[in-house]
Order: structure tokens, then sequence, then C-alpha cells
């Protein structure tokens, strides 16, 4: 294909994007070596995927684009913009409700952005006469690299997407395209000596620059970590109950960010500052029902009831005691265990002794086992 007709494309291409409901369209090559893939090995080996065993299994794959679709040759590369239009770090201070991660306050991205991918992948398709195939963040897909090798943006040091023109709320798609198009230029570091996403995790989940030891990250602890939560990192989860936004909300970058401006996308009434009294009480259902068409639902009832009585342990608010007393013949262990935990903190005089052999006399997991005898 002619360069002049390139162009063309390529320019096209980023006003249908736009027109898709896409607020940046870049590209890179799909074909080329990259080091993401021997970054990715060393991150599996070093153990920090935790128990996402879903990143061990599916790593062949995952290492490259031509690993998932040998005949990838361009990855148009797509951002919507979910800017909030508040602090997420202001919520910190309300510890008797509950602070859920700003990409899950309103609806389900995931179906959002396949739909718009899908639409603009046919496009591509009847343009170049070449196989397409889309992907969003559930396809095993390393779509950060991506982002960065297309110029959209960078990864910090806290390993996520930063962008110039929208800081740190992108969520990612990808189409894959059998057809070689010119690729964008890869963008620059623009981290420097700024270290503050290092800086104010609560639960020191960053052994280096760069690098993120997922069994130590809030965000993989309330929504992929399925059982108890370790003590010690419990009452640095404060009253995050769904994700954790720190590393990305205090980026310098954000003063340039803007609110998103899909509709659907926008937070849920019950999902700002929910109480965590109402939330301790959802049945399955409750919670299925409360969550439809929302990313919570992928977490469970019973993980994120346990999230959200450690929030209520961390409350220092000895009201929601009665509520915490309600979970404490719960028919889920872990979240029994998240129950006891909290009372010890609202109640710490409470006789556990007698409260266990009326609850759970015959309780037999060693885990919560030690939490009725104090940890």
């Amino acid at each position: 294909m002619p360069t002049s007709t390139f162009e063309t494309l390529i320019e096209a291409l980023r006003a249908k994007a736009q027109t898709c409901g896409f607020d940046v369209c870049r590209i890179a090559s799909a074909s080329v070596p990259w080091r993401a893939g021997d970054e990715l090995q060393g991150y599996v080996d070093e153990g920090h995927h935790g128990s996402m065993d879903w990143m061990q299994s599916t790593l062949t794959r995952r290492s490259h684009p031509t690993n998932m679709w040998a005949e990838a040759r361009s990855a148009i590369v797509l951002g919507v913009n979910y800017g909030p239009s508040t602090d997420p770090l202001a919520a910190l201070a309300h510890k008797s409700r509950g602070i859920i991660s700003v990409y899950a306050q309103g609806g389900d991205y995931h179906k959002l952005v396949k739909k718009r991918l899908k639409a603009l992948a046919g496009w591509v398709a009847m343009q170049t006469g070449e196989e397409v195939k889309v992907f969003v963040d559930t396809a095993p897909l390393m779509e950060k690299p991506l982002a960065a090798r297309s110029g959209l943006g960078w990864q910090g040091k806290h390993t996520n997407l930063v962008s110039r023109d929208f800081g740190s709320w992108l969520f990612l798609g990808v189409i894959l395209s059998a057809c070689d198009l010119p690729a964008d230029t890869a963008s620059e570091d623009h981290c420097g000596s700024c270290t503050s996403c290092l800086d104010i995790c609560p639960t020191g989940a960053f052994p280096a620059p760069y690098k993120i030891d997922a069994r130590r990250c809030i965000s993989y602890l309330t929504i992929e970590h399925d059982g108890p939560i370790a003590n010690e990192l419990r009452p640095l989860m404060g009253n995050r109950i769904y994700g954790c936004d720190d590393c990305l909300a205090v980026c310098p970058w954000n003063k340039y960010a803007v609110r998103g401006q899909e509709a659907l996308l926008w937070p849920r009434a019950e999902n700002s500052l929910p109480e965590l009294d109402e939330l301790s009480r959802l049945s399955d259902a409750q919670f299925r029902d409360h969550f439809a068409g929302s990313p919570i639902k992928r977490a469970g009832r019973n993980r994120f009831v346990r999230n959200v009585l450690i929030a209520i342990g961390n409350s220092a608010n000895p009201a929601l005691a009665p509520a915490v007393r309600a979970r404490l013949k719960d028919d889920s262990v872990q979240v029994r265990d998240a129950a006891v935990w909290a009372l010890r903190c609202l109640s710490p005089n409470e006789d556990f002794e007698a409260l266990r052999a009326a609850c759970t006399p015959d309780e037999a997991d060693e885990t919560i086992l030690a939490q009725w005898q104090g940890g």
C-alpha cells in the first residue's frame, strides 16, 4: 500500500475511532521483539503474581502478541477516558464508608469497550481487507506495553499506564490486525525523579520502581485473592473494599486529566462511599442484584463482604459492631474469619471464648481458630 494511502487510512482510522467513542487511538507494531515477555517471566518466577495461576498458565500466549495470534502485524490501541470528577484520596477520611475503585463505580467497562472495539474492527477489516481480532483486558494480551509502544502513554513506576493527556484514567482496548500499518512513535518515560506513587502505597507493594508484588497490593487482595487476608495487611487496607486508586490518584500528571464523558462509566450513587453497615448484610442474591452490570460482581459476595468487614474493623466505630456480630455465623469461613478480626478491633474486651462457643463450637479451620484465639 503506498505511503500516501496509508496516511489517508490512518487519518480516517483516528476519526472513526472517535466516532466509535474512543478518546485516543494509536498504532504499534505487533510483530517486532520486545522485553515485556521476559519481564513477565521474571514477575512470575519471583512469585509476585500471587494466586493468579491463570497468569502462569497463559504465560506463553501472554508474552508476545504473535503468540496470541501468529498473523498479527499491527496493534491498534484505543483508550476511553474515565477520569473522576473528584479526588479519590479524599474518600479515605470517611472511615465508616467503603471506597470502591474509580473504575468500578460505574457500569462494566468491559462490555462497553468490547462493543466499540468490534464496531471499529469491522471498519478496519473492510478498509484493509485483512483479518482482525479484538481484545479487552480479560484476554491474555499485555495491553499496557502495547500502549506504551504505540505512544499512547508510558508505564510509570507503579507499572500502570500514564498519559500526558489523560493522566491515570484510561480504559484500554486493542485491535490486532494482519495488516502491517505504520506505527506511531513510542512514548518516553516522563516520571523523572518522582516517586509519589511508590511512597503513597499503604502496603509497600512496590519492591522497586517499575516492579509490583501483587501479594501486597490492595487491588489484588480485595479483588483477586480468595480466602483470608494476612492479619498484618488488614490495618493497612483502611476502608478500601474493592480495589485501590492511591498510586493512580497521586500522580502529578493527573493535573491534565479531565472528567470522563461516558455516562455509563460515571459513579452510581450506591457505589459512591457506600455505608459499610449495609454492605456487610448482603446475602449472595442481594449482592448479585445490588451489583448487577458492575465489574464488582466478579469478586463474589464472600470475598466482597470479607473486605467490608475488614474496613469495619479499621473504622474505629463501635456502632458498627452489631453488623459484625451478625456475620459470626456466616456460611463462609473467610467472612467469619474477617468478622472475628473486626470484632476484636472494635470490641477488644469481648469474651471471645464464650462467643466462639456460642457461634461455632465445631470450627475446624486452622486460620479462623487462630483468629478466635487472637490471631
